[in-house]
């Protein structure tokens, strides 16, 4: 159990520092086409090329991760990519973090333990065509109720001649894009277990390929709500979604079930709830501390100005030698999707 956390652990790392590296990346690059100029350009382009790699690379060992383990346990794992990433933007890309985002990371990295010590290696259960079609029916139907929800919001705000977005419509994209990351895990995972109980062996490629589908649906529907929508109120929705949607559905469709031992049932359900706590506080700890007690705020905002000091002069002292790019903590977002948030 513990080795497919560790390869969960690493492949959510990989693709999240990835896709940052990518976007760093691009910022010095054309626009991505066909033409061998730009071609060439993105291929000695090292940043972009290592976080090609590295996104590659964590999609092998989540597929390897998927492989050995229950997707109940992978999904919510991999939602510490988030925690992941805020550390490596921290010391790697010199983003300054708040106590509340290094709140999150404990929580998440307690939670992962708590997983990890509460889930169980699971024989595979027989998997019935009638189970697959009623999550494939539960999801379709699920999808038209979100969208008739989202158009019903839309039409009012065209009738109302407003231009931003209502906080559902923010909600329903992050709810159809986590859903579908969900999903695109349990689809993987379905094909390793129906190649466990005899199943043709072209039944997990196929199963990859729709997984992928399944993912690259889910960024089609982030990158809408974050096109014009909030991006701390997509992202939230999508991660919760995605957690929930794995687990739920790797216990209804793929008969995974809870420990039988009352600790480790109650140190899985924890860790659930800690990952999810975790990563909510890191995608809303900038509005959070703007809540905080007043005194509260005074500590942290010292501290925080404190290590920007500190940055500011040792990037300074280091500029001449080996310049480097900083990044502030408030393009955290930005660097992965670029969204235009509003206030």
């Amino acid at each position: 159990m513990w080795e497919s956390i560790c390869l969960t652990i690493a492949a959510t790392a990989g693709n999240n520092i990835g896709k940052v590296l990518q976007k760093k990346g691009t910022l010095i690059l054309p626009p991505i086409s066909f033409k061998l100029k730009v071609i060439k350009a993105y291929a000695f382009n090292k940043a972009w090329v290592m976080g090609f790699l590295l996104d590659i690379f964590g999609a092998m060992l989540m597929l390897r991760a998927l492989s050995l383990a229950p997707v109940s346990v992978i999904q919510p794992v991999s939602g510490c990519g988030l925690a992941i990433l805020s550390i490596f933007s921290h010391f790697y890309l010199k983003e300054i973090m708040n106590a509340v985002d290094w709140i999150g990371i404990v929580l998440a990295g307690i939670g992962t333990i708590g997983v990890g010590a509460g889930g169980e290696e699971q024989k595979s259960s027989s998997i019935s065509m009638f189970r697959i079609l009623w999550l494939a029916c539960a999801v379709a139907i699920l999808f038209v109720l979100l969208n008739g929800w989202q158009r019903m919001y839309r039409r009012q705000r065209r009738e109302h001649e407003l231009m931003q977005y209502e906080v559902v419509e923010e909600i329903i994209y992050g709810l159809e894009s986590g859903i579908l990351f969900g999903i695109s895990s349990v689809v993987s995972k379905m094909g390793f277990v129906l190649l466990e109980q005899g199943f043709s062996h072209l039944l997990v490629p196929i199963c990859i390929l729709m997984s992928i589908c399944c993912s690259a649906s889910g960024f089609v529907y982030q990158t809408r709500g974050l096109k014009h929508g909030r991006a701390i109120v997509v992202s939230t929705c999508a991660a919760v979604a995605s957690i929930v949607t794995g687990v739920l559905a790797g216990m209804l469709a793929l008969g995974e079930r809870l420990p039988e031992a009352p600790i480790a049932r109650l140190c899985l359900l924890l860790g659930w709830l800690l990952i999810i706590s975790g990563v909510v506080l890191l995608v809303t700890s900038a509005r959070l501390v703007r809540y905080l007690p007043r005194p509260w705020r005074r500590v942290l905002r010292s501290s925080v100005e404190r290590n920007v000091g500190i940055r500011h002069s040792s990037s300074i002292r280091g500029r001449e030698q080996s310049p480097s790019t900083v990044i502030q903590a408030s393009a955290l977002h930005h660097l992965i999707t670029s969204p235009k948030e509003k206030a």
